[in-house]
């Protein structure tokens, strides 16, 4: 059982790094700057590899009703808006500044549950929420690279992944296992965002892409795909070994690995508020891991 959760571990926290940098540089590097085509052939490239591994007895997908189905659809389209607002805004902010606005998420979560739910939030759940909130705001103000458009972006997305996350709590118990879910969301985001293409003019202005033939393109996107995939299936698999606290620690674990990483890999300017702004950021979802501890 140890090998099997530090396996999962080390896969989780790999892909996890991996598929933010390889994303990152696509997105930023490269420029391909055509979110519907990119998550497209993400969401296709991930369902395919699913169905393929469920054929194969690799993974477990329960025949669900059609009554199951229609319910997680609102929660498919949500889907499709974290993942596509995530991919604009990603190109244009930094992985720490994404990470950062991306953690505010669960601000609108733990509203939910006080304001609607009518739950009790402990005092270090209401800190963390305050950090996080603080860190984000203070952050647009001090960042040297500030992009209107990349924050804005970043904010859709962040709705995207609380109301997504809120949702699927709702519906909890559910007869969707996580990866019922995840194969439903890339059957409905391949299919729109592959009906968005060429409204939105992606299709038609990707031929004017630079590096449409080149080697480094091909095998970075293919390489964002199966990362994708991996990281979707090791994370399910790390939730199925552990409690949510110890799930929690090491998502925070990956993702201040990859920021870190990120900042020498990729052009970031930091400046003493910006780092402060980071850093706070990171201690608001420090925070939101211990009273996870303190609740398991």
């Amino acid at each position: 059982m140890y090998l099997r959760k530090s396996l999962a571990c080390l896969t989780f926290c790999t892909c996890y790094l991996a598929s933010y940098l390889t994303n990152k540089y696509v997105l930023s590097v490269l420029k391909f700057t055509y979110p519907t085509l990119f998550q497209g052939w993400q969401t296709f490239l991930g369902g395919l590899l699913l169905h393929v591994s469920w054929k194969l007895g690799w993974v477990e997908i329960n025949s669900a009703s059609r009554a199951n189905v229609s319910t997680w659809l609102p929660a498919s389209l949500l889907f499709v808006g974290i993942i596509y607002a995530g991919s604009r805004a990603l190109s244009r902010l930094a992985i720490p500044v994404f990470l950062t606005w991306h953690n505010v998420a669960e601000v609108i979560i733990c509203g939910h549950q006080q304001c609607l739910w009518k739950e009790k939030t402990s005092p270090v759940k209401i800190c963390s929420a305050l950090f996080l909130m603080t860190a984000a705001g203070f952050l647009s103000f001090n960042d040297p690279q500030f992009d209107p458009d990349g924050y804005f972006w970043a904010i859709i997305h962040l709705f995207c992944v609380g109301a997504y996350k809120t949702l699927q709590k709702s519906q909890k118990p559910s007869a969707l296992s996580d990866l019922d879910q995840q194969y439903l969301n890339y059957i409905f985001s391949a299919g729109v965002l592959a009906f968005a293409a060429h409204p939105t003019g992606d299709l038609p202005n990707v031929l004017d892409f630079p590096f449409l033939n080149f080697y480094r393109f091909h095998g970075s996107c293919c390489a964002s795909g199966v990362l994708g995939f991996v990281l979707v299936v090791s994370t399910v698999k790390l939730r199925s070994l552990m409690a949510p606290a110890q799930c929690a620690a090491w998502i925070f674990f990956s993702k201040v690995i990859t920021a870190a990483v990120s900042i020498l890999l990729f052009d970031v300017i930091l400046t003493s508020a910006t780092v402060g702004c980071l850093l706070l950021g990171a201690l608001g979802e420090a925070l939101l891991v211990f009273s996870e501890w303190k609740i398991s």
